[in-house]
């Protein structure tokens, strides 16, 4: 039951809590993918490189960003087109019968000539190019930069994206690791735990030992037992996990073929890893191209005052048919400007200046944000580091103790309560070792997203055999 408790509180520990945000199923779409097909029935070995591709082809949010950047790429077609010019043709034919009275030609009585009050039908036929254009209009070429600056920043943010995929591929890969490591070490503990059981009833027959002592290794057996039982189905839920970020089918049967042993982070300063994010990190500069979009949209919010320069006509033959007609054409070239509006140009540029101001806000809490992160991923190093030295002491420690007191209770000396203590010392250092190495693992991942291009980063960072 101790060893429950303290397995309790370490998962939080290992970076539960922070995948669980990041993977959220009902918030966040990078818990999901697009199955990559139908389950094969040939367990799959599956690589941390493997893991990662995956996740970078299928994972649902990834593939909602790549949708958003093509919307931010038609945007910005658009508003191109409103600076080029519209030119449509047309081909039509019309039959017409006119009452001249219904257009004031009311001719008076006369006993020579008989003027009809009716024309028609008559008919014509009109083969026409039409176009309009804009000369000059600053706001909307304005409004044109301001929309490439945000095609730019969705670009980005899809690169941002695939940073947040490999980070959540490889923390879910690594909980898994973590995993298979605690279910091996309870299955050698269980294993442990049948032998002294063995031993115990083996000393209580021979009459050197008390029933209670028996009772006692058979509770410890037991609760190894049950251990094993739920560690086994928290492994198969975390692969679920692993499989469903990376676009896996739900029912293939996959194993890890990579382990991370522990190597230490010296390549890189904690100042040079902050100017290195600042340089390169994809949410940064996608909030940098966000900014300059917000001022050139208060630049086009500005420029509704300023005059524009139109052109619009059309040419084209008319005639009873198209084998019997003549050219036309009509030019019109116009100089617009605004006298009065009521206020709206200055609501547009309040609220485009409010916008600027909002996006320069996040561009400074998003710079303070990454120095933290950074920052964080550090310490988190520095303590899973120190953590590995003293939980790998720790267990030897506790090895040898629970040899001293096999040899104790073997010899008579002492019941086995300090066999099963020893035995839960044991295992609480399994734990506080495999949590160690989790951790530094889980903070080489941070880092990597913290720098960004994490999935360049990661296989710098992360030793995998």
């Amino acid at each position: 039951m101790q060893r429950a408790a303290l397995h309790n509180l370490l998962r939080p520990s290992l970076g539960l809590l922070f995948v669980t945000s990041l993977l959220s199923q009902s918030t966040n779409p990078f818990q999901g993918s697009v199955p990559s097909g139908a389950a094969s029935s040939t367990p799959l070995a599956l690589t941390l490189d493997e893991a990662i591709e995956g996740g970078l082809k299928f994972n649902l949010g990834l593939l909602h960003s790549d949708t958003a950047s093509q919307t931010a790429r038609a945007e910005r077609i658009i508003a191109l087109s409103a600076l080029l010019p519209q030119v449509t043709g047309s081909l039509a034919h019309t039959e017409e019968q006119l009452n001249l009275k219904t257009v004031g030609l009311n001719f008076p009585p006369n006993p020579i000539l008989t003027v009809p009050t009716i024309v028609g039908p008559f008919g014509f036929s009109a083969a026409q190019a039409n176009v309009s254009a804009k000369i000059l209009d600053w706001s909307v070429f304005r409004n044109f930069k301001a929309a490439k600056a945000s095609e730019e920043a969705a670009r980005l943010s899809v690169q941002d994206a695939r940073d947040l995929v490999t980070q959540a591929v490889a923390s879910g890969y690594l909980l898994v690791i973590a995993d298979s490591s605690r279910l091996d070490s309870i299955q050698a503990q269980v294993v442990t735990d049948e032998a002294l059981y063995k031993r115990a009833f083996d000393q209580h027959n021979a009459g050197v030992a008390a029933g209670i002592d028996v009772l006692r290794a058979q509770v410890q057996l037991k609760t190894e037992q049950q251990q094993l039982l739920a560690q086994r189905n928290q492994l198969a839920k975390d692969k679920l996990a692993l499989g469903r970020v990376i676009g896996l089918p739900p029912a293939q049967a996959f194993s890890i073929a990579s382990t991370t042993p522990f190597t230490p982070l010296n390549d890189i300063t904690q100042e040079e890893a902050i100017r290195l994010a600042l340089s390169q990190r994809a949410d940064y500069q996608s909030a940098k191209k966000q900014v300059q979009a917000a001022r050139e949209a208060l630049g086009a919010a500005r420029a509704e005052w300023y005059p524009t320069v139109d052109l619009n006509g059309f040419y084209g033959d008319t005639g009873p048919t198209l084998a019997n007609s003549h050219g036309v054409f009509t030019i019109t070239g116009a100089l617009n400007f605004n006298i009065f509006n009521g206020g709206r140009i200055h609501g547009d540029i309040e609220k485009a200046r409010a916008a600027l101001k909002q996006r320069f806000d996040d561009l400074a809490d998003l710079g303070a944000e990454v120095e933290v992160q950074v920052r964080n991923a550090f310490l988190d190093l520095q303590s899973a580091a120190d953590q590995v030295a003293v939980a790998r002491d720790n267990l030897d420690l506790a090895n040898q103790t629970l040899d001293q007191a096999r040899d104790r209770f073997t010899a008579g000396v002492t019941d086995n309560i300090e066999v099963v203590q020893a035995q839960s010392s044991v295992a609480a250092a399994n734990d506080n070792l495999i949590s160690a190495l989790y951790a530094h693992n889980l903070a080489k991942v941070s880092l990597a997203r913290s720098l960004g291009l994490a999935d360049q980063q990661i296989k710098k960072f992360i030793e995998v055999k």
